[in-house]
């Protein structure tokens, strides 16, 4: 049961956020040909005072190595997730990466930039965390992870807390830091079997 304080955000149902994710990927499958691998697309969100949490996963059918190799393509996320604008890895500590983005979220008429420097921290082989050092957001810390099924699928995890520093209207900036995860995972996903496809044509 949602704590104290905690609410469902109520816009978006759970069986409406799936048909609107499946939507998308398959226009983006349509957009690329028709092949597309991803299963089971969903993302959940719910309210903790000004913060959202969100949850998503996806089923992918691609190789382990190559779906690390794309969370942590830092330089290049601009290139591939919505909202990006710049994203530069600043420093490499051992495990950890401090990476410096620019870029907005929108919903609608609305936007909110951010510009954020953050530090992950690659547990291999199944988890990256990701933790706010300084920017534009109160809070930002989750990460992924990558969960391995039979037959060479895995399902890949994003869990996360966001909450935005300025004050928007209410409710406004719960759905879009929501939007912001959701569109930013989505891009992800497709991605991931974007290059999943180059290499089996390659083969």
């Amino acid at each position: 049961m949602p704590q104290s304080g905690c609410r469902k955000i109520p816009l978006l149902g759970v069986r409406a956020v799936r048909a609107r994710l499946a939507i998308r990927v398959l226009l983006a499958c349509t957009a690329s040909g028709g092949a597309c691998a991803a299963e089971d697309v969903s993302i959940e969100a719910e309210r903790h005072g000004s913060a959202v949490q969100v949850t998503a996963r996806a089923t992918l059918q691609a190789p382990h190595d190559l779906v690390w190799k794309t969370l942590t393509d830092y330089d290049r996320l601009r290139e591939f997730i919505p909202g990006i604008r710049s994203s530069r890895l600043i420093e490499q500590q051992g495990p950890a990466a401090i990476v410096e983005q620019s870029g907005e979220a929108r919903l609608l008429l609305f936007s909110f930039p951010i510009e954020v420097t953050v530090r992950t921290v690659q547990r291999p082989p199944n988890a990256i965390e990701v933790h706010l050092l300084k920017g534009n957001l109160k809070q930002l810390s989750g990460g992924y992870r990558i969960e391995p099924l039979p037959g060479g699928r895995l399902v890949l995890r994003w869990s996360g807390v966001i909450e935005p520093e300025a004050a928007l209207p209410p409710l406004i900036g719960e759905y879009l830091m929501r939007a912001n995860v959701e569109d930013q995972f989505l891009g992800m996903v497709r991605e991931i079997e974007r290059r999943a496809r180059e290499a089996e044509a390659v083969k």
